[in-house]
C-alpha cells in the first residue's frame, strides 16, 4: 500500500511538471508569436519641423519618409508637417511628449534652455565643416549630451545638421567684432548663442522667426544670425546688404521621438527607423556641403555682397565662451576639450 502512494504522489508530481513544461513552452511561442507579429503592424508616422518646404531639414525629412516605407517594405508611411505648421518648437515638444505626433526636429538652440548641455553644440568654430559635425554626433560625448533631453516622454534619437551660422547685415559690411558693437541682431533666443554676440558688441533680439524680415525691412534690428540655406528659403537676401559667411557654429537639430511610441516598436521595427534615419542624416550632410559655393553664387546673384571674416578675428570671443561654459557642465567641458582643436 506504502509503495503505491508513493508511485501514486510521484505521478502527480511528474504530471503537474510536464503540464508546466508544456505552458512554458506555449508562452514562449506566443511571445515570439507576438513580436513576429510587432514587426509586421502597419504604421503611420507623424513628424514636425519648423523650416519651409525647400531646406534640407524638410528635404532630410521626406528622404526619411521615403527610407521608412522601402525598408519596412510599405509598412512603414511618413507624414511631414513642415514650416511650423502645428506650432512653435515649443508646442511641437509637447505633442511629442503627448504622443500626438510622433517624431520632431527641434533645434537643439530651443532645447539649451531646456537641457543646457546642449550648449555645447555652440561653442565658437569648434567644427570647421559639417562632416566634421556629423563625426562628432556619433562620439559617446555627444551621445551623452543627446541623453539629457530625456525624462519627460521623449527620446532623442539622433543629430541633422543644417549649413552653419552666417552673420547677416542690413546696411553696414561688419568686418571684425568691434564693428558689432551697439547693433541690434536677431539671434535665436538660446542662451550661448546670445551670450556669443553680446561678448562681440551686439544687442541680441530674440524676435520670432516670421517676425524676422519685416523688422529687418524697417529697421527695427540691424541684421541677424542665420544659416545661408534659410538665408535664401527666406529671402532675406531682399532686405539684408551684406552676409559675413563666418560658418562660427553649426546648426543641428535633435531628431526627437515620442519614447512610449519608439519604446512600443518591435526590434526589427526600431532598427528600420534608426537605419532610415541615419540614411536621412547622411544624405542631408552630403547634399548640403556640396551647396556652399552654389548658396554664395545665388546670393550674390541676389544683389548681397558676400564676404569672409576670418576665425582669428574671434579668439577673445572663443575663450571667453569656452572658459564660462566649461565652468557651467563637465559634460560641456569634456565636449569642448573633445573637439576644440
Amino acid at each position: 500500500m506504502k509503495k503505491k502512494v508513493k508511485y501514486f504522489y510521484f505521478g502527480a508530481i511528474m504530471s503537474a511538471l510536464l503540464f508546466a513544461a508544456g505552458c512554458g513552452n506555449g508562452n514562449e511561442s506566443s511571445s515570439a508569436a507576438s513580436t513576429t507579429e510587432d514587426s509586421g503592424k502597419q504604421h503611420t508616422f507623424k513628424l514636425a519641423h519648423i523650416t519651409p518646404t525647400d531646406h534640407m531639414w524638410h528635404q532630410a525629412s521626406e528622404k526619411f519618409g521615403e527610407e521608412l516605407e522601402s525598408r519596412s517594405e510599405g509598412r512603414m508611411k511618413l507624414e511631414v508637417y513642415p514650416a511650423s505648421q502645428l506650432g512653435t518648437e515649443a508646442d511641437m515638444v509637447q505633442q511629442i511628449e503627448s504622443g500626438s505626433i510622433d517624431f520632431g526636429l527641434i533645434t537643439a538652440a530651443y532645447l539649451s534652455s531646456r537641457a543646457p548641455e546642449f550648449a555645447a553644440w555652440f561653442m565658437p568654430y569648434g567644427f570647421k565643416t559639417l562632416e566634421e559635425a556629423n563625426e562628432a554626433r556619433k562620439t559617446d560625448v555627444a551621445k551623452e549630451v543627446l541623453a539629457t533631453v530625456e525624462g519627460t516622454g521623449i527620446k532623442g534619437l539622433d543629430y541633422l545638421f543644417a549649413g552653419q551660422r552666417v552673420m547677416l547685415f542690413k546696411d553696414k559690411e561688419v568686418k571684425s567684432p568691434s564693428d558689432m558693437n551697439g547693433l541690434k541682431l536677431r539671434v535665436t533666443p538660446s542662451p550661448p548663442m546670445q551670450d556669443f554676440y553680446k561678448s562681440n558688441g551686439a544687442s541680441p533680439e530674440g524676435l520670432p522667426l516670421p517676425d524676422v524680415y519685416a523688422a529687418l525691412q524697417t529697421g527695427v534690428i540691424d541684421g541677424m544670425d542665420m544659416d545661408l540655406d534659410a538665408t535664401i528659403t527666406n529671402k532675406y537676401y531682399e532686405v539684408a546688404k551684406y552676409g559675413a559667411v563666418t560658418n562660427h557654429m553649426v546648426w543641428p537639430a535633435v531628431v526627437l521621438a515620442n519614447e512610449a511610441k519608439f519604446d512600443g516598436l518591435s526590434q526589427e521595427d526600431q532598427k528600420i527607423v534608426h537605419e532610415s534615419l541615419q540614411a536621412a542624416i547622411d544624405f542631408a550632410t552630403t547634399t548640403r556641403s556640396g551647396q556652399e559655393q552654389e548658396f554664395r553664387d545665388e546670393l550674390t546673384n541676389n544683389g548681397m555682397t558676400i564676404y569672409e571674416i576670418p576665425s582669428e578675428e574671434f579668439e577673445d570671443q572663443i575663450k571667453e565662451f569656452d572658459h564660462k561654459y566649461s565652468k557651467n557642465s563637465p559634460l560641456i567641458k569634456r565636449f569642448i576639450e573633445t573637439f576644440r582643436k
